[in-house]
């Protein structure tokens, strides 16, 4: 999807070197011995233990994980919703509720769209940011829905100030609608949204990502500090992972 806001949406916030959703090359591994499960606090399961990293993206799991997934994934990209729909159930269950594994999501910007979504996911908190990431994913036709018919005027949006320009940019997408009919309040939204510093923070993390990893498509992997080349779907991934000794 490709949006004539784009330039105008980003000259405020900084140049972006922009990627795109696609493929990478296969990279063998070796097996490893098998890791002992972890015990999860008393009262909950791994994947109910959530927190903000000190770059702002949010992880599930043991903290202490000996395997460290971290995924940099576009709300608006098809191959990670795909991948959040195979692995789902699978991830949390085999995964991160043993302790082995914890999993990291950091928002790419392929789209300001992406920009805008990762900035209201955000400011929903620890307790609701992966339940409202996967339903960007999981509902992916519904969340593009808006955007692929935006309301009429939308361009009129790039021309406002910033403090105003993403709350435009979230109703004439409707994305404020989708979000809202998900249990986030309209006030929390039009006050994340006027704060820029919240939509620049997902602009920071996709620079950021691009310079130490060389990111040149979504999802990209990165386990143990090392992008996981050739792996971009769930069956390889779990393969990945269970070779790790995470089985």
């Amino acid at each position: 999807m490709k949006s004539p806001l784009r330039i105008a949406l980003l000259s405020s916030l900084g140049a972006l070197a922009l990627a795109g959703c696609g493929e990478a090359t296969p990279d063998p591994t070796k097996e490893q011995d098998a890791i002992a499960k972890v015990a999860a606090p008393a009262g909950k399961s791994w994947s109910q233990v959530v927190s903000f990293d000190t770059d702002g993206s949010a992880v599930m799991g043991n903290p202490e994980a000996p395997i460290k997934l971290q995924e940099y994934g576009a709300f608006t990209c098809g191959h990670c919703a795909q991948f959040t729909k195979d692995s789902h159930e699978e991830l949390k269950r085999d995964f991160i509720d043993t302790g082995r594994v914890s999993y990291k999501l950091t928002p790419f910007m392929l789209h300001p769209i992406d920009a805008v979504a990762g900035a209201i996911i955000k400011c929903a908190g620890p307790d609701r940011y992966f339940p409202l990431a996967d339903a960007t994913f999981l509902e992916h036709e519904t969340f593009l829905a808006g955007p692929q018919n935006p309301a009429p005027g939308i361009e009129k949006a790039a021309e406002l100030p910033p403090a105003q320009r993403f709350n435009a940019l979230a109703k004439g997408w409707k994305i404020d609608q989708f979000f809202q009919q998900r249990g986030v309040p309209a006030t929390q939204i039009e006050q994340c949204l006027a704060n820029v510093d919240n939509v620049a923070a997902v602009e920071k993390a996709t620079n950021d990502g691009i310079e130490k990893y060389q990111i040149t498509g979504t999802p990209t992997f990165v386990i143990n500090g090392q992008v996981a080349e050739g792996i971009n779907t769930w069956g390889p991934m779990r393969d990945r992972l269970r070779m790790m000794g995470a089985r």
